[in-house]
């Protein structure tokens, strides 16, 4: 069934009173898009953090009454007329259709992301099968591939690996697949962790990875670090990660824009041996020895 999809930037409007307006006009549906080029990384729990350009899409009925909605929008939202887009969209298999754009990808030389879709037939390929969901992390970023580029090229077999900040689980499942013995994934969202576990369900690793609902259940002693997050927090967090790392442990730092790192390397020195392990664009990793 096709659908009418009315558009407008969202400029200095309040995003629940565009979207109370659009559903009392009759949308069946509500979002909300990023109409430049603008990360949003890292919400706190709960947090719903827009772009500074976003653009609000309503979807009605085909059928739906394109002058009475325009009106009615202008009213509620002192909209010049102008600022409405009208569009007819045909129906698809949505629930598929955001994925046609996501491909198997691969990170050094075993490693593998792969969607659901699709299969990897390489030779000794350790494959990890992800889609897009809510939580973040599908290799994409830089700041991800760098760090499962990283994990591919240094994880020794039957090591205790760390994922702090696991978003999808995408570091925990890369390296549960590369052969760590065991994983312990954290994150402050709920969705994170309930996304790690399924994704971990779902590539038959549940008994190497164990998804830590709180920080204080992370262990100590362990062999590897994994911290793909923003600079703040890993500042924040230099001296508990090295309580959790035996001495000659790894680790390695991502979510860094390259005029971070020196002051991020600075505050984990006291406990580290710590430089840059590889840069991508405007991010780095840092990769690190426990003293």
């Amino acid at each position: 069934m096709p659908f009418l999809t009315l558009s407008f930037a969202l400029r200095g409007l309040a995003a629940e009173r565009a979207e109370a307006a659009c559903l009392a006009a009759g949308a069946l549906a509500v979002t909300f898009s990023d109409a430049g080029n603008e990360p949003v990384l890292e919400p706190a729990p709960g947090e719903i953090r827009l772009w500074d350009a976003t653009r609000v899409q309503a979807l009605f009925a085909a059928d739906a009454d394109c002058a009475a909605l325009g009106f009615s929008l202008q009213r509620e939202l002192s909209l010049p007329a102008d600022a409405l887009s009208f569009a007819l969209l045909a129906d698809r298999a949505w629930e598929r259709e955001w994925l046609q754009d996501f491909h198997a990808q691969r990170f050094g030389q075993r490693l593998w992301i792969c969607p659901w879709h699709e299969q990897v037939d390489a030779a000794a390929a350790a494959v990890v099968h992800l889609d897009p969901g809510l939580a973040f992390g599908t290799g994409t970023h830089p700041s991800t591939a760098l760090c499962l580029e990283w994990l591919d090229a240094h994880l020794a077999a039957g090591t205790t690996v760390i994922d702090y900040g696991c978003g999808s689980g995408i570091l925990g499942l890369a390296a549960a697949r590369l052969g760590a013995g065991q994983v312990a994934a954290f994150d402050i969202d709920p969705q994170a962790l309930l996304a790690t576990a399924e994704n971990a369900a779902a590539n038959g690793l549940t008994a190497q990875l164990r998804v830590c609902p709180d920080a204080a259940l992370l262990p100590a002693g362990s062999d590897v670090l994994l911290a793909n997050i923003i600079a703040n927090s890993l500042c924040a967090l230099a001296a508990d990660f090295a309580a959790r790392l035996r001495p000659g442990g790894a680790l390695l730092l991502a979510g860094i824009l390259a005029d971070q790192a020196e002051v991020v390397a600075a505050i984990y020195a006291p406990w580290f041996d710590i430089g840059i392990y590889k840069a991508r664009g405007d991010w780095v990793a840092l990769a690190g020895t426990r003293k």
